[in-house]
């Protein structure tokens, strides 16, 4: 009996240990090998002719932006708002560089000012700004961006991600598992949906997430993009 609990307490300490790592191997290639968030648009339109309500510029460049543009009552849009902020910016704000923009033209300064407001009253939106602008500088905007949606781009009810190159991201084939099973023909996402929580919840989150394990990479020196991979294959040819 004795002899048996002399190596109970270092199998024990040795399965403890040997547990962690073999889930960590597990993890390894689902950490690595995942398909880079597309660019479906490029040279989204810079920020140059907006302001954010307290009179402060803002920018696209080098900022990971979610970006949604206000109808002229942006209090309309304050449910969808809402699920945005509960459903991607409490989730994001701790990340580097990540920022959300709400445009509205600037008849709607007040309007928007109380729906800054109304957001506040729930948590700290240091990095989600409040942006107001001309119609036509929103129209050229609009014009540079692509969309999901059927309807008008000046109803909010759709968001964009806009890296940090002012480029647009998203997918060219939006299907899931069993419309890919059915063989159903291909459609893109664009944008997504602030009135469809499933849109929010799994689709642009895991998107995010994606695109933020992509400049984790760039910065390690680790990350290879189809063009590096092509070359690679062609120097390995």
């Amino acid at each position: 009996m004795k002899h048996a609990l002399k190596y109970r307490k270092p199998l024990i300490l040795s399965i403890l240990f040997f547990l962690p790592v073999l889930f960590l191997l597990f993890l390894y290639p689902s950490v690595h090998n995942y398909t880079p968030l597309e660019v479906v648009g490029h040279d989204v339109h810079e920020l140059d002719a907006f302001e954010t309500i307290d009179g402060e510029p803002v920018q696209f460049k080098n900022q990971l932006t979610v970006l949604g543009i206000l109808s002229y009552n942006p209090a309309e849009q304050s449910t969808a708002a809402l699920n945005l902020k509960e459903l991607i910016y409490e989730k994001f704000k701790g990340f580097k560089k990540f920022q959300i923009i709400l445009i509205a033209p600037n008849e709607a300064s007040k309007a928007l000012t109380e729906l800054k407001s109304e957001l506040y009253s729930y948590s700290d939106l240091r990095f989600w700004h409040f942006v107001t602008g001309d119609i036509k500088d929103i129209k050229l905007l609009q014009q540079s961006l692509l969309t999901s949606a059927k309807d008008d781009l000046s109803i909010f009810n759709q968001v964009y991600i806009i890296d940090k190159n002012l480029d647009q991201r998203g997918r060219f084939d939006d299907r899931n598992k069993k419309e890919l099973k059915l063989d159903m023909a291909p459609y893109s996402l664009f944008s997504y949906d602030c009135t469809e929580v499933s849109d929010l919840k799994n689709k642009m989150s895991e998107d995010l997430r994606i695109l933020f394990t992509e400049y984790r990479q760039k910065r390690k020196g680790t990350f290879e993009s189809d063009d590096r991979r092509n070359e690679n294959l062609k120097t390995d040819g």
